[in-house]
């Protein structure tokens, strides 16, 4: 895993940030959840035994939580 984590952020140019396992851990919950992703199944790719852990990820979110989007927005994509 550390070595595929040091050749990702070194192929997308990331240099003035230090990249932990942990930060890749918490991007992938995000990004899954950010794309529609059912937080029980984020739960149990995260290896989480409690959905409150999990929920903290939505918060990260913004506005848009869990991907939901407008019937509308989707009409003019």
């Amino acid at each position: 895993m550390r070595k595929f984590l040091k050749h990702a952020v070194k192929a997308a140019g990331i240099v003035h940030k230090r990249v932990t396992t942990h930060v890749f851990r918490h991007s992938f919950a995000t990004h899954l959840l950010g794309r529609g992703t059912d937080i029980r199944t984020v739960q149990e790719l995260m290896g989480h035994s409690d959905l409150n852990t999990t929920q903290i990820y939505i918060h990260l979110l913004g506005d848009h939580i869990a991907g939901t989007k407008s019937p509308l927005d989707q009409l003019l994509t």
